[in-house]
């Protein structure tokens, strides 16, 4: 093999110099994108625009009565299709961009065919329509952070569980996770619990956020991405579970035949899911139990060993490098 001369070694630099600054300039693009969805959508944008919308259209009905009966018609006409139309593109523009701009590329190239069947475009009228009247969780910009946390071709653990948190400042799209300062709720207390009983070294700590471990690979997601304020289960049956199956099913239909994952199934919303898409146990560790809720964990959440079983498997299968770190987020 001939020597590297100087001219091949500068050459060299200055390409890996500019793919390193592509990336940065791709990564500041995708968090000036979700900066600004932060401001769009669920903090209502939309019910501005549609009360300018409407104001335009009232203020053209009313100088219209000072006209002839024809051309008051035509203003109400004219002020409707003003409405109409500008609605039509305020939906229209939350539709085409939330998941393109906040959705980790990994998963938005094997999920954009989701989003142009009919299932998909009617869930997204829905949370449209929701919009305009009632407070959504989480954030638009959060409703897929866990798939920029946790990559597609980095899934080793899918932890499922219902829908989002539904108080303000809790969810931000990882299942059970918050973010400082909320203190951790119930189901996560509990889920801290557990997490003491099948790792002797952790310590339950006073955050709630769970991105750290998400970042190694565990997927933390919910069967419903969405929920209105106050109002658990109100975005259930409502498209979500058929869009979150289709994230499972983009798991198990990854190139690696070998790349079992563990499942962690906490309630019947997430079992029943996972029950629809058929989990080859052979080849994956099926873990299931009550939803970690403090109504239901002592009905089989505390005790059920699934963080401990899901190391055990993971070591088993792909050796210690596998082993997830429960105790990132450990009090210290």
């Amino acid at each position: 093999m001939p020597k590297a001369t100087s001219d091949d070694i500068e050459s060299t630099e200055e390409m890996l110099a500019t793919r390193a600054t592509t990336t940065i300039r791709k990564s500041s693009q995708t968090v000036t994108k979700v900066s600004t969805l932060s401001e769009m959508w669920l903090k209502k944008p939309s019910i501005s625009t549609s009360a300018k919308a409407k104001a335009s259209a009232k203020k053209a009905t009313a100088d219209a009565k000072e006209e002839p009966e024809a051309s008051s018609s035509k203003a109400r006409t004219t002020a409707a299709a003003e409405v109409a139309l500008q609605e039509k593109a305020m939906t229209q523009g939350i539709l085409d961009t939330l998941e393109t701009d906040t959705m980790g590329e990994s998963w938005l190239e094997v999920l954009k065919p989701e989003f142009k069947k009919p299932y998909f475009t009617q869930l997204k009228k829905f949370l449209t329509a929701e919009n305009a009247s009632q407070t959504i969780y989480p954030p638009a910009a959060n409703i897929y952070s866990w798939s920029r946390l946790t990559p597609l071709d980095q899934v080793k653990v899918i932890i499922l569980g219902q829908d989002p948190y539904h108080n303000q400042g809790q969810a931000h799209g990882l299942s059970f996770s918050v973010l400082p300062p909320m203190k951790p709720p119930g189901s996560l207390k509990n889920i801290y619990k557990q997490l003491e009983t099948d790792i002797p070294t952790f310590k339950a700590p006073k955050s709630g956020d769970l991105s750290p471990i998400a970042k190694q690979g565990v997927l933390w997601l919910n069967t419903s991405l969405t929920v209105r304020a106050h109002k658990a289960g109100s975005h259930s049956r409502k498209g979500w579970e058929t869009f979150t199956a289709q994230v499972i099913r983009a798991v198990l239909q990854r190139e690696d035949e070998d790349s079992g994952v563990v499942f962690m199934a906490w309630g019947l919303p997430a079992q029943k899911t996972l029950a629809s898409i058929g989990i080859n146990k052979k080849k994956h560790l099926y873990l299931e139990s009550a939803h970690p809720s403090p109504l239901s964990a002592h009905r089989g959440f505390l005790g059920n060993g699934h963080f401990r079983k899901a190391n055990e498997w993971l070591v088993q299968k792909y050796g210690k490098e596998a082993v997830i770190d429960w105790t990132v987020i450990s009090a210290k």
